[in-house]
């Protein structure tokens, strides 16, 4: 398969892949992913697009934009939960980063360089996107507002992983440690999963602002109170219930014992040879 257009590096340059868990976008899916086609991005990109069993008309749109922009496309034949397809597409990511991208406007593709700096300068292996930045002028509605904050409260309790806004569904991470995840979850419980799994190890986190715009009430087709009640299990369980050793199969030693910052631009495969 022919590789995206955009990827005009060295094949030595530090690789991004991207995970797009589709499910019935059909409405605004062709124009979605022109954007993101078009966004900037300092290295390399790798594309993975999985339909997860999609009834409307996203299956042939994902299709007609594969043969326009190279992307790898994986068909999910019936419908197993978006945590299901960001699993897929983790396993067949050959990137040094890997991140989930929504196939929707709610969080800007643009955002992706700043996010990449920590990790490229060394300084980071994990970084999450803050939605709630107190230099965002985005008004929330009440209830999702408060609920991001309760489940974020509880999160950095449980986990002793201080962060702003734990439930963010912009996270890059270096490819070495994200792959050492043993994932279980199948639907939106693998944001609480990545989170509580980081926090069992000495990697390094950042978060930095990024752009969010969610979607109007009557756009909420994915997430809804049954998966928050789900939360707090997936809190319980994946912190306190999940042992390191059921949490990772085969976790490198430098995520082991604290670190000392990488070198600038450090790739998966050079940082398998360093030491702690």
């Amino acid at each position: 398969m022919s590789a995206p257009r955009e990827t005009t590096q060295a094949a030595s340059d530090p690789l991004l892949s991207i995970v797009v868990p589709v499910y019935n976008e059909a409405s605004h899916l062709g124009e979605v992913i022109e954007h993101m086609m078009k966004s900037p991005c300092p290295v390399r990109r790798e594309w993975i697009f999985v339909d997860d069993g999609s009834t409307d008309n996203s299956r042939q749109i994902l299709h007609e934009m594969q043969l326009r922009h190279g992307f790898l496309l994986i068909d999910q034949p019936s419908r197993r939960g978006k945590g299901s397809a960001i699993i897929r597409g983790i396993r067949e990511a050959h990137g040094d980063f890997i991140m989930a991208q929504d196939a929707d406007f709610e969080y800007d593709s643009f955002d992706v360089p700043d996010l990449l700096e920590p990790l490229l300068q060394g300084h980071a292996d994990v970084v999450y996107g803050n939605r709630f930045d107190k230099a965002s002028r985005h008004a929330y509605r009440t209830w999702h507002y408060f609920w991001n904050r309760l489940l974020t409260g509880l999160s950095n309790a449980f986990s002793g992983l201080h962060l702003t806004d734990a439930g963010t569904r912009y996270k890059i991470f270096r490819a070495d440690l994200l792959k050492a995840m043993n994932l279980k979850s199948r639907r939106f419980g693998i944001e609480v999963e990545l989170t509580a799994y980081v926090a069992k190890t000495a990697a390094q986190v950042y978060e930095l602002p990024v752009h969010y715009h969610p979607r109007a009430r009557l756009q909420e087709k994915t997430a809804n109170w049954t998966d928050g009640i789900c939360a707090l299990f997936h809190l319980i369980r994946f912190n306190f219930l999940t042992s390191p050793g059921d949490a990772f199969l085969d976790l490198p030693e430098y995520y082991r014992t604290p670190h000392r910052p990488r070198s600038a631009q450090t790739t998966t495969q050079d940082a398998s040879k360093e030491k702690p």
